[in-house]
């Protein structure tokens, strides 16, 4: 699963889980956002601005 901001590679657990998070737009499509994008934009208004 690739980040939604930078498309870098995201990790995942043992369990299938990805090391990131998932946002949701208002058409109600999930985007992947890995763990360092998550720290440069702390607010899910932030993220969804930057998503390509």
């Amino acid at each position: 699963m690739k980040c939604s901001i930078c498309s870098k590679s995201i990790d995942t657990t043992f369990l299938g889980k990805i090391l990131g998070t998932h946002v949701k737009d208002r058409n109600g499509k999930l985007h992947a956002v890995c763990f360092e994008c998550q720290k440069k934009f702390s607010s899910k208004e932030e993220i969804l601005k930057v998503i390509k």
